[in-house]
């Protein structure tokens, strides 16, 4: 888990104007990804104040502040700035005052100005702290975006994970991950997977070495995150085990405190493993669209077996 984000990664990211470039913005860091409003504070209620969150100033609170004489502003701006604000935005094109900008430059607290709306600036930061800032664990394994699901490939090294996963690139469908994922737990039903950045859009192939899918195949070949739908665990073949065949019940798999749906296939020569894994999401996908061909399958065999016996 991330337990921060600098604040300089935060600007380039959200694409902000620093206002207040005297002020050394390099070892300022954000560790709260919510955002505070400061509507009451600039009113001079500090009680409760969210200071540890990034300051938002929307155009409501700006015509306020219009408002106000200055002389009554003045103290709830030091008092505002005067904590330890990892930094104020101002959005929907207002500006600060030149007097908040003074205190600002004195108590080292940065400000920036976005052209956006307040609430899809919001929207957007909050996920993007949310996403930083979120629970993750690594795992071995490689995530592919197949249909748009988000397959998660495990098994034992050298069972071919990788090799499934360029067949299914070559197949039209996209690489997030080799080798090792990157899990976050964006909600408590949300997991998003993604690579580290030193292997991104590179896969290891026994006996041939590394290759670079985005150079290969091409930018539509890739993808920089995916959320995990499903989970295919590779497995040796193994006579004595009985695998499931009709797939009434779920089986499921569990990462940071979230179940994925979870299916174990056996490996056996001649098995084309990029189109049972496609066939897989594809199924996944019928699922959660309301249709379930195992459900329909009994449900037949159900009725078939009620008119035998009304026959």
């Amino acid at each position: 888990m991330a337990s921060c984000i600098p604040l300089t990664k935060m600007v380039q990211q959200m694409n902000l104007k620093n206002v207040t470039p005297e002020i050394d913005i390099s070892q300022i860091k954000v560790h709260v990804p919510d955002i505070n409003r400061p509507a009451l504070q600039l009113t001079g209620y500090f009680d409760h104040f969210a200071y540890e969150r990034v300051q938002i100033v929307g155009y409501v609170e700006y015509t306020y502040l219009l408002g106000i004489p200055m002389e009554q502003k003045l103290p709830i701006y030091e008092k505002f700035v005067s904590f330890k604000i990892p930094c104020i935005i101002f959005t929907s094109k207002t500006e600060p005052d030149t007097e908040l900008l003074n205190l600002c430059n004195i108590y080292g607290v940065p400000v920036f100005w976005t052209e956006k709306a307040t609430s899809n600036f919001m929207a957007e930061i909050i996920r993007w702290m949310n996403e930083e800032l979120a629970p993750c664990i690594s795992i071995h394994g490689v995530l592919v975006d197949v249909f748009g699901e988000g397959v998660l490939i495990m098994g034992e090294s050298g069972i071919g994970k990788s090799e499934a996963a360029l067949e299914l690139i070559k197949r039209g469908h996209r690489l997030v991950s080799d080798d090792v994922v990157e899990i976050r737990k964006i909600s408590d039903v949300s997991l998003v997977g993604t690579a580290p950045d030193i292997t991104r859009h590179f896969i290891e192939l026994r006996g041939i070495g590394i290759i670079d899918v985005k150079t290969l195949y091409g930018v539509e070949s890739v993808k920089d995150n995916q959320t995990i739908d499903m989970v295919i665990k590779l497995e040796e073949w193994d006579r004595d085990k009985e695998y499931d065949r009709l797939g009434l019940e779920e089986e499921y798999t569990e990462f940071l405190g979230n179940r994925v749906v979870c299916h174990s296939i056996p490996i056996r020569p001649g098995r084309n493993l990029a189109i049972i894994v496609e066939t897989a999401a594809v199924n996944h996908r019928q699922k959660k669209m309301g249709y379930n061909a195992a459900q329909e399958l009994y449900n037949r065999v159900q009725q078939n077996l009620v008119k035998r016996r009304e026959n």
